[in-house]
Parts: structure tokens; C-alpha cells; sequence
């Protein structure tokens, strides 16, 4: 409820009380003056009850609305004048707001059928059917009490769903901020762990090399370093392309990163070429990219292919190397390029397999092969 609403309420609460104690006869210190003050009292404290907040006990709620509709018929049965008649109608309606429907019909009722005989009595016989009707329509404000309720429950339900909804969308974007700061990791990794890994190994050989005197050999690993950081600074291009919004034509991104690493005419295109959603491009070129870079690093001189292939349902990216023509520079590696390549595929929906080849011609060597439904 707004404030401007409970203001409203308890205006019209304290007009009602206003009016009743203006009005309505006799009023004073004994007799039935002083019933007439006493009813009163409890008319007003059962009207100002209403504005008590939700969680009151339903059970006490009962009972004051009880209470207050059976003094509101005393008081009209009291006075000799005046408007009381108004407690009832107001406490009627307010029992169709705050009780559950069968409470709330009860209380109209008893409500109705008080005044009604009240009214029947007080009157007389001569006006039955005015009086009755009279008595009976201070129960009719349940209906409001009731639809008003129904009103107030619909806006607190659609609060809490757009609460809901709120609470939803927060979680959902904060799956999205660490859904791309593991993107970001693997991005980083692809571009620097390779590389800085071949590159401190070979500073620290031409380190090692200067106090032998041999120049030729401190001149290689230099010069080994240097060729690290010219790819290293290839392969952060891509990653500044990968992490772009804008979708990239896939098979002349995925070419010029194959020349730019030293190869030629060793993709293979089967099936019907389509254009694929942003994501995985994105994706299927980091890691055509991962997996170029591991077979530069393990498997150096070793034949490459790649295949790309377009199924009906499916993409198949397939990048293979053969046995190792010489030493690697990287060592084993840390296993987390494969690790990253394994969580693209995986946010695509899709497999990834790799591992040594043991049959064919290019047995000894290693392949990685993606898989991603779409």
C-alpha cells in the first residue's frame, strides 16, 4: 500500500469518527448516555483497528471485527439519532478485506442480521421491508472488502514477480560477467603462455651460452626469441579480432591464420559452407588457433592439416600434425591450452577429442577435433 492510500484510509477513518461522535444521541456521563460514549469508544478503536498492519493474527482480526459489528448494532440500538450506522458498514467491508472468505461472510452476515432486527425493532413492524433491507445492506461492503483484497493481492504477486524477475535478470548477468572472464582467461592463456614460455626458455639458454664464448649459438637462441615475439605479437592480433562483437568471415580468418603460421594450402573445406553465429566463429577460430600453435610447439617441422567440415547438423573442426621432425620448445606444456579448447567447445554445446595418432601416416603425431551441433 502507498502512503498516499493509508492516507487516504485514515482520513476517511477519522471523518467516519468525526461524524459518529457529532451526531449520534444522547451522549453523556451515566445512563444511557454513557452507553452510548462506551459504544462509541469501541466503535472507534474497532474502526482505527483496521489500519493495522497485514500480519496480525487472522484469529484476533476475527474476533475485533466480531466485536466491533455487534457494537455497532448496540450502538444503533442505543442511540436515539445519529449516523453509527456507518461503523457497520465500514467493518463489513474492512472484514471482506483482511479475512479469508468464509470468516469474512460470517462476519456479514451477523452484521446484517443485527442491524436488520435492530432496525426491524426500533422502527417497528409498519416499515418490515424497509427496515430489513436497511439492516441487510450493511453487509453488502464485504463484496468490495473482498474484490479489493483480490486487487491487492494481483499488484503484490506482480511485484514479486517483477522482484523475481529482477533478482533473475542480476543473476544472470553476473553468470554472464564470470561466463566472460573465463573467456578472457583463455584468451590470455592462448596468447601468452606459449609464448613466453619459448621465449624465457630461450633468453635463458643465450644467457647461458654467453659464457662459452660460442656467438653463433647465443646469436640462434636470440634470434629464436625474437621469432617467438613476432608470432606472439600475430597471435595477440587475433586475440584483439576474437574478442571483437563482430562476426568474422570464418574461412578467410581461418586461412590467413594458417599462412601467418608458416603453412600453405593444408585446409580442406567438405560440405556446404553457411555462416555461423558470431560465438562460434569466434570460438572455432581460438581454437584452430590453440591447436596450430601446439603443433608448432611440440611437433616443429611436422606436416599439418586442418579439415573443416559442414555437416548437416554439425561443424567439424579438425587440425592433425605428424611426429616431431625436432625438438619441441616448450616442453610438455601445462596442459591448460588443451583445457581452455575443451571449455570453448563445451559452452558451444559440443565435443572436443584429442590425443596421439597410432595408425596412418601420420602415426606418432597428435590431432584435435571439435564437434559443434548447429
Amino acid at each position: 500500500m502507498s502512503r498516499h492510500d493509508a492516507s487516504l484510509q485514515w482520513a476517511v477513518t477519522l471523518l467516519i469518527i468525526a461524524i459518529a461522535v457529532g451526531t449520534v444521541r444522547p451522549v453523556g456521563v451515566s445512563g444511557q448516555g454513557l452507553a452510548v460514549v462506551a459504544l462509541l469508544v469501541v466503535n472507534s478503536a474497532a474502526l482505527t483497528a483496521r489500519h493495522l498492519p497485514p500480519s496480525f493474527p487472522p484469529r484476533a482480526a476475527l474476533v475485533w471485527l466480531t466485536t466491533g459489528v455487534v457494537a455497532s448494532a448496540a450502538l444503533l440500538k442505543v442511540s436515539d439519532s445519529g449516523s453509527g450506522y456507518l461503523f457497520a458498514y465500514f467493518l463489513a467491508g474492512h472484514a471482506g478485506y483482511r479475512l479469508r472468505l468464509k470468516p469474512a461472510l460470517a462476519v456479514a452476515a451477523l452484521s446484517s442480521l443485527l442491524c436488520g432486527a435492530v432496525f426491524y425493532f426500533y422502527i417497528g413492524p409498519d416499515h418490515e421491508v424497509l427496515t430489513w433491507t436497511f439492516g441487510l445492506s450493511t453487509g453488502i461492503p464485504v463484496v468490495a472488502g473482498i474484490l479489493g483484497r483480490s486487487r491487492q493481492q494481483a499488484v503484490e504477486a506482480r511485484l514479486e514477480a517483477a522482484e523475481s524477475a529482477e533478482r533473475a535478470a542480476r543473476a544472470e548477468a553476473r553468470t554472464a560477467v564470470l561466463t566472460e572472464r573465463g573467456r578472457i582467461a583463455r584468451d590470455v592463456h592462448d596468447v601468452l603462455a606459449h609464448s613466453l614460455a619459448g621465449i624465457n626458455m630461450h633468453l635463458e639458454l643465450a644467457d647461458a651460452l654467453i659464457d662459452t664464448g660460442d656467438l653463433e649459438k647465443v646469436r640462434a637462441a636470440h634470434n629464436k626469441a625474437q621469432s617467438l615475439v613476432k608470432e606472439s605479437l600475430k597471435q595477440a592480433q587475433w586475440t584483439v579480432h576474437a574478442l571483437r562483437e563482430d562476426s568474422l568471415p570464418l574461412l578467410e580468418s581461418l586461412t590467413a591464420m594458417i599462412e601467418s603460421s608458416g603453412h600453405r594450402e593444408v585446409l580442406t573445406v567438405t560440405g556446404t559452407v553457411r555462416e555461423l553465429p558470431v560465438q562460434v566463429t569466434q570460438n572455432v577460430l581460438r581454437i584452430a588457433q590453440e591447436a596450430l600453435t601446439n603443433a608448432a610447439r611440440h611437433a616443429p617441422g611436422a606436416g599439418t592439416a586442418v579439415e573443416l567440415r559442414f555437416d548437416a547438423a554439425s561443424t567439424t573442426l579438425a587440425v592433425r600434425n605428424g611426429p616431431a621432425a625436432g625438438a619441441g620448445t616448450a616442453g610438455a606444456g601445462s596442459g591448460m591450452g588443451l583445457i581452455g579448447m575443451r571449455e570453448r567447445v563445451a559452452l558451444l554445446g559440443g565435443t572436443l577429442t584429442a590425443g596421439p595418432l597410432t595408425e596412418g601416416p601420420d602415426r606418432g603425431g597428435w590431432q584435435v577435433e571439435a564437434v559443434i551441433q548447429g
